[in-house]
């Protein structure tokens, strides 16, 4: 095929999906909710890509074990309300195409649960687009390396032959850990500074910035 990268995986909020603010002001409702203490945009922003309960842990610290259900059944009232909503970002639909016309295999390792990322898949219209995926809820939860090692062993590839594509600092040490190349997007939930901690191989600031390095270099 003549491609470097013969499986791109992505990640899916606030990489492919415009989520993310939808997702800090659902995990500051639940609080209010529930009287927690309301954390920061900041640190709301921070634990997107984590795993749902871990996410709710490193959230809300003051969180005990016996609100986690609580708090993990008034965060998904608040965001399924207006997930119907969301949008994929600018360009994303053309990019995917021209990487699966391109020989590309795509996938997604997402911290979403499986029914989560089923339901964004039949909104986005992209469930076609894409061969694989792994979730939170079936594997470790981001940076643990087990999502990419599963797809890449589903797919027969190595890890050399892989990237994924994140907005988050999780996303960029889960393919530290898993040995794969890492590219990181500065338009989703992390700052690009604290991107750069993770040394993602390069740091691209738009869709289109992403798609035109994956034209040259995958």
């Amino acid at each position: 095929m003549g491609v470097k990268y013969s499986l791109v995986v992505f990640d899916w909020d606030g990489t492919l999906l415009d989520s993310a603010a939808t997702i800090v002001r659902s995990i500051q409702a639940a609080c209010h909710d529930l009287g927690l203490p309301i954390p920061d945009d900041a640190r709301a922003r921070h634990v997107i890509g984590l795993g749902l309960a871990d996410a709710m842990r490193h959230a809300v610290p003051e969180l005990r074990p016996e609100q986690m259900q609580a708090m993990v059944d008034r965060y998904r009232h608040h965001y399924l309300s207006s997930d119907h909503q969301l949008t994929l970002f600018a360009g994303v639909p053309a990019m995917l195409e021209r990487l699966r016309s391109a020989g590309h295999m795509l996938a997604i390792a997402t911290g979403k649960s499986r029914i989560g990322l089923e339901r964004a898949l039949d909104h986005s219209g992209l469930r076609p687009v894409f061969m694989g995926s792994r979730c939170a809820d079936e594997c470790h939860s981001k940076p643990h390396p087990q999502m990419l090692e599963e797809l890449i062993l589903e797919f027969g590839v190595d890890a050399a032959s892989t990237v994924m594509i994140g907005d988050t600092s999780h996303d960029m040490q889960m393919a530290r850990n898993a040995g794969v190349d890492g590219l990181a997007v500065t338009y989703g939930a992390h700052p690009h500074a604290h991107l750069l901690d993770s040394s993602p191989r390069a740091c691209l600031h738009s869709v289109q910035e992403l798609d035109a390095w994956l034209a040259q270099n995958a």
